[in-house]
């Protein structure tokens, strides 16, 4: 999903969606210099969600065996 920072207003970014809807997205989300009329990609990390559900597995069978 790609969405367009709009605009700032105080410590959300308002961003406009790919249906031209706009959402207030917490500017500690968004990248340290992005500024109006940029574009961010949103998308799954699938590699990093498979690493972090092998380590949450392993830690679980640590602990109940």
């Amino acid at each position: 999903m790609k969405v367009t920072i709009d605009r700032f207003e105080g410590n959300f970014a308002i961003v406009e969606l790919e249906d031209k809807s706009t959402v207030d997205m917490p500017k500690r989300l968004i990248p340290e210099g992005a500024k109006e009329g940029d574009v961010l990609s949103i998308e799954i990390d699938t590699d990093e969600t498979n690493k972090r559900k092998e380590i949450i597995k392993k830690l679980m069978d640590d602990l109940f065996e």
